[in-house]
């Protein structure tokens, strides 16, 4: 009986003990093990406490990994790790509560070895983050792990993940890792996800496989995984060519879209007055410059909406460089009406001078404007083709310009004005139509559409006083293509000479490429003279 009796208190006890530890374990913020090595003397435990942490999928071991990379952790005489937080505050890594600093604590040493293994286990733990986008972000990185050692740790997280696009990451990220797996089966399903995806990263890998040793004889053993390896190189083959058209189309339809707000002012200013403007280009280098001040204005004024100093810019930039452009009409061009080679003269003159003046304000260095953080970054699609999303903006804002400027010249009189100008200046005169006004205000009206395409150049590179002048020619090339004065025509010849740009590029050279897309302008302009779409009235005449 006494020995029952005995038997059932060592049993109660063990019961007790083994929930007062799960309860320690569970209301942890970090393993106490871990950080019973973490704040060890040996180099050697240290390192295996950061790999368990970036194992760990406890509520403070992001935290911690974060806080050592950022040298925010110290050691307390009592053998405590601490978090650092403002001023004498920091958290007890081991509950999370917050304390006091004495004063008296050590900073934790890290060496390069350390440094490397905390980059590591970051990535691992932020597999269990709670964000799915951190989540996918860590799959990625981990893809370009293929250490074996963390395939027991990817596979926790995948038997985790809920979310398909982090999962298919995941499988993606572990199937690399199994490669070198001793299991051929293991190694076949690898090679079979591995093409799938479609990475090109992956292809010495595959390549690999394939290779011999010194003896002839094929690194891999089993001829269905040679094989299957061979099949998943020629698909990643044939997603990296449909990648590369993906992107060259796309980066041509930006390209179009810059041409297309270059070129949409002096379709308007070329078609009405038959003006050769070859001050263009200025427009737009004083448009990216008045965006430029609105930056500076925000910054000093107004920080908190840095975000939406772009909104601000597009009306400053189309006002000034608006009237920019009805002063040059009024005091210059409206007195070479009908001599082109003086306007084109006087232009290039005035071109010359726009220059000039701004190398005098603002200095001959390029000036930056940077991207707000809602145009920062990019859009991954097709598993590695990244759309930034400031290309994207730059699509979507060129064609509102052109709805905006054709529901201003079929709707509103000035428009009327301008179409009757076009097909018919003298009739419009009799009529009662104050030409001299309507040219004023159309000229205007190109100048500031030329300011809001400087807004669109300044979002995608450095803005400097030689900024207009490599647009000046193409945007002459996408009005003689598509038909002066014909606003279809801007818009499918800018759009047309971007995509076949882009498209000749990777051939041929950025050079050979212009010169080619300069020889089929000739080519089209001897068969069809009028352009894509022809012009009415005046303008063909």
């Amino acid at each position: 009986m006494k020995q029952h009796s005995k038997m059932c208190k060592l049993f109660l006890s063990g019961m007790l003990l083994a929930c007062w530890h799960a309860w320690v374990f569970a209301a942890a913020w970090v393993d106490p093990s871990t950080l019973q090595r973490l704040a060890g003397d040996s180099s050697n435990d240290r390192l295996q406490a950061i790999q368990a942490l970036g194992q760990s999928d406890m509520p403070g071991a992001a935290t911690l990994l974060a806080a050592l990379g950022e040298g925010k952790v110290r050691l307390s005489g009592d053998g405590r790790v601490l978090v650092l937080l403002e001023g004498s505050a920091a958290i007890d890594a081991t509950t999370g509560d917050k304390v006091s600093l004495s004063g008296n604590e050590q900073p934790f040493m890290l060496n390069n070895r350390l440094r490397r293994a905390i980059q590591l286990a970051q990535a691992t733990v932020a597999l269990f983050a709670p964000e799915s986008s951190v989540r996918l972000n860590a799959a990625i990185r981990m893809q370009k792990e293929v250490d074996p050692a963390h395939i027991p740790v990817m596979e926790r997280a995948l038997q985790r993940e809920k979310d398909d696009r982090v999962k298919s990451a995941m499988q993606i990220a572990l199937a690399g890792m199994q490669l070198k797996s001793t299991d051929p089966e293991v190694r076949l399903a690898a090679v079979k996800t591995l093409g799938a995806s479609g990475i090109g990263a992956y292809q010495p890998a595959l390549n690999a496989l394939l290779e011999k040793n010194q003896a002839g004889q094929p690194t891999e053993p089993d001829a269905r995984v040679r094989h299957a390896a061979l099949s998943a190189i020629h698909q990643i083959d044939r997603h990296q060519a449909l990648l590369s058209w993906a992107g060259n189309i796309f980066f041509g339809i930006s390209l179009g879209s810059v041409l297309l707000l270059a070129a949409l002012g002096l379709a308007i200013t070329f078609g009405l007055m038959g003006v050769i403007n070859m001050a263009h280009g200025e427009l737009l280098m004083i448009g990216a410059y008045a965006t430029y001040m609105v930056q500076a204005l925000f910054k000093s004024w107004f920080p908190a909406w840095m975000n939406w100093y772009v909104i601000a810019a597009l009306p400053v930039a189309f006002i000034v460089t608006a009237l920019v452009g009805m002063a040059l009409e009024r005091t210059v061009i409206r007195w070479l009406y009908g001599r082109p080679l003086e306007t084109l003269l006087a232009t290039w003159g005035i071109s010359l001078i726009l220059m000039q003046a701004v190398r005098s304000i603002f200095g001959a260095q390029n000036v930056e404007v940077a991207n707000p953080s809602w145009m920062s970054g990019g859009w991954t699609v097709m598993g590695g083709l990244v759309l930034s999303y400031n290309r994207i903006a730059i699509i979507i804002f060129s064609m509102l310009v052109v709805l905006m400027v054709w529901l201003m010249l079929n709707y509103t009189r000035l428009g009327l004005f301008v179409r009757a100008i076009t097909q018919n200046r003298r009739m419009a005169d009799c009529v009662g139509v104050p030409t001299g006004k309507v040219d004023m205000l159309a000229f205007g009206l190109g100048a500031g559409i030329a300011g809001l395409g400087g807004v669109a150049l300044s979002q995608l590179g450095n803005v400097g006083p030689d900024l207009g002048r490599s647009y000046i020619v193409d945007s002459f090339m996408v009005v003689v293509l598509g038909g002066v004065g014909q606003l279809a025509g801007t818009v499918v010849a800018a759009l047309g000479l971007g995509a076949i740009n882009k498209i000749i590029e990777p051939f041929w050279g950025a050079v050979i490429a212009k010169i080619a897309i300069l020889f089929f302008i000739v080519l089209f302009v001897q068969k069809r003279p009028q352009g894509l779409f022809a012009p009415k009235g005046r303008s063909a005449e």
